[in-house]
């Protein structure tokens, strides 16, 4: 039975924080509609091969058009009973390219990950830093990154006593005027004594923190979420607590990847305590209701930013 990847897993109230590798059994040989399943250590899957001797801190850089991508080793992580291990995948574009982040805005496509290779993995969680919104050429707006980025993963091996070989396949864009496909796939040993630590925190410490609806995640809080009648559709608007003066970015996620919502605007005063946007109940899939869907919103300023889930009313 072939392992393939069906792309990020879904959570409620939380599906975009993160994409959590999941694989679906090829059922053609089954006969039955094809099952989800957390990635499994090589023993339960059948997959050969045994670990590698030694630990790399990270994996070479792999080039690839206008970009380069390589895999990175951190330290080990221990919340409650469950302990995890720190790696990323960092790309690093050329001057005047860009790539995607999880939701790529009114064009592009988001990165893929597969796992599918990996040993000693019962689960790979990615994590995307703060994007930024840049215009997409055909009068859009995109959202993605430029420069370098690193995309934290947080890694649950099977068993913690044993290391990891974490085996990833990523499939991106890399965008100019024009966007050029790239992919690649790299491997690293984790041990829990990865060199790049430091990068992977800093790396971190760009991730929206989660917060709930009128919960300060420091200077920022998004205050409210409501409909609206609008034009042709429905509208949003979004009430967005941030300092005076400081500038505030706002993106919006429909509840699962073929919603494709417009980007937020201002709408009113941009200096003062309390900021207001709005975007229109645009881009919703075949059947798809707004009424009760959770939304995902980030919040940046500055240096601050904030990811909250809401029911719209």
């Amino acid at each position: 039975m072939a392992l393939q990847q069906i792309g990020p897993c879904v959570r409620p109230h939380d599906h975009v924080s993160s994409a959590c590798a999941h694989f679906v059994l090829d059922s053609a040989m089954l006969g039955a509609p094809a099952v989800t399943l957390t990635i499994v250590t090589a023993a339960i899957i059948g997959l050969g091969g045994a670990l590698p001797a030694q630990a790399q801190d990270a994996s070479p850089w792999q080039r690839e058009a206008h970009a380069s991508t390589r895999l990175l080793a951190g330290a080990a992580l221990k919340t409650g009973n469950v302990t995890a291990l720190r790696a990323g995948i960092e790309i690093r574009l050329e001057d005047g390219w860009r790539t995607y982040w999880r939701y790529p805005g009114d064009s592009g496509a988001p990165p893929t990950f597969d796992f599918s290779g990996s040993q000693n993995v019962q689960s790979a969680q990615v994590e995307f830093p703060v994007p930024e919104r840049f215009p997409d050429g055909a009068g859009g707006n995109s959202i993605g990154y430029a420069g370098n980025v690193i995309l934290p993963l947080h890694v649950v091996p099977v068993d913690a006593t044993r290391p990891v070989a974490l085996r990833v396949k990523i499939s991106y864009e890399a965008c100019g005027k024009l966007c050029v496909p790239a992919k690649a796939a790299f491997d690293v040993m984790l041990t829990g004594q990865g060199a790049d630590e430091a990068a992977l925190e800093k790396a971190e410490q760009r991730v929206p923190k989660h917060t709930a609806l009128g919960a300060s995640g420091g200077t920022l809080a998004i205050l409210s979420v409501h409909r609206e009648p609008g034009g042709a559709h429905e509208r949003v608007a979004v009430e967005v607590a941030a300092p005076p003066g400081a500038p505030v970015e706002l993106f919006a996620e429909g509840p699962t990847p073929d919603w494709a919502l417009p980007l937020p605007e201002p709408a009113g005063p941009a200096q003062g305590p309390t900021r207001r946007f709005t975007f229109d109940l645009d881009g919703l899939p075949p059947g798809a209701q707004a009424k009760g869907a959770v939304l995902t919103l980030t919040a940046v300023s500055g240096e601050d930013a904030i990811e909250v889930p809401d029911h719209l009313d």
